[in-house]
């Protein structure tokens, strides 16, 4: 009959021993990451000059600990431009072999370098020429020694005080696979629009695809008033419009300014001004920010923030008003 173990729980946490703790961890990865850069040179370059050639995939596989990781690094490389994908080595030795192709590139994680699932199905990768590149943290490992380039991820510790769970060893690693996949992604040129068509859902893909034109308001729905208009004509515009300001344009609908809530502040704070004979010309903005509705509203955000204003007009190449549109809208489109 076995027996259950049960997992010591102390009466009482002691709270500075969790916090050295937590610190130790945190010290000793970041410790094996900043070796991890002395690393990078020849191997390094090779593997990426391997997988930039390929014609087929980039199959990343690890079992355990390292499966997880091989799973994340995978994800990261098709998202970046380097179409990858995971293969359970267990099941790969049952039938899914067949997955790996000789115009793939074999990408196998193994602190050991000698995890059995893996080098038993060696053979057949090597048979059938796909190149392999290993990252082991024994650079004499049986994996290591076979593959055709191996990135070394050794570390002189895990942060586990028992030595026992991978937890340094698997962060080396991952590091390792995003080093890659950003390397990867600058040779490639790969530009964020590219980006973006992997990720069209959640707010990545928003950010990234969402231009100025899906967003702003157009036609009737644009405020805009002539420069001879009262300050009466401009607030019935600005509360008819909902965008808390109006475009002052000419006669050709070229931008002269803006006349805001702000303007309408500080016209009223302004003893100097006779606000029943102004016009909105006296009173508007001259040179406000605009915006070209060809650019992502993403732009837009950050021009807002920047300036602390909450509303844009879209102009063309000639400075013609052709929309507008406030923080609301990109609060509505989810872009901010």
């Amino acid at each position: 009959m076995n027996a259950r173990i049960v997992p010591h729980v102390p009466n009482e946490l002691n709270p500075d021993a969790v916090v050295r703790s937590a610190r130790m961890v945190i010290a000793t990865e970041a410790s094996a990451i900043t070796a991890l850069e002395t690393r990078i040179g020849r191997e390094f370059v090779e593997a990426c000059r391997l997988i930039l050639a390929c014609k087929g995939r980039v199959v990343v596989s690890g079992m355990g600990k390292s499966g997880h990781v091989a799973r994340k690094i995978a994800a990261t490389l098709a998202s970046t431009g380097t179409p990858s994908f995971f293969v359970h080595p267990g099941e790969a030795s049952h039938g899914d072999l067949g997955m790996i192709l000789p115009q793939d590139v074999v990408l196998a994680l193994s602190y050991s370098g000698e995890t059995d699932e893996l080098l038993l199905i060696l053979p057949m990768i090597k048979r059938q020429g796909t190149p392999l590149i290993a990252i082991t943290g024994k650079p004499h490992s049986s994996l290591a020694t076979q593959a055709d380039v191996h990135l070394d991820g050794s570390i002189s510790s895990e942060a586990c005080p028992l030595g026992l769970a991978p937890t340094t060893s698997t962060t080396a690693a991952l590091v390792m696979g995003d080093a890659l996949a950003i390397a990867l992604l600058e040779a490639r040129g790969f530009t964020s629009d590219d980006f973006a068509r992997s990720h069209p859902a959640g707010s990545l893909g928003r950010r990234l695809l969402l231009r100025i034109s899906d967003v702003m308001h157009t036609g009737d729905d644009v405020p805009r008033v002539s420069p001879e208009a009262g300050l009466t004509v401009a607030l019935v515009e600005m509360t008819r419009k909902h965008l808390g300001m109006t475009a002052v344009v000419d006669a050709e609908q070229r931008l002269l300014g803006v006349f805001t809530d702000g303007d309408l502040r500080r016209a009223l704070d302004d003893e100097g001004v006779d606000l029943r004979g102004a016009t909105v010309a006296q009173l508007m903005t001259r040179g406000p920010k605009t915006i070209g509705a060809d650019k992502l509203a993403a732009e837009a955000a950050q021009l807002m923030e920047k300036h602390q204003i909450h509303a844009l007009l879209v102009v063309d190449g000639e400075q013609h008003v052709v929309g507008a549109l406030n923080i609301h809208d990109l609060l509505r489109a989810r872009v901010v």
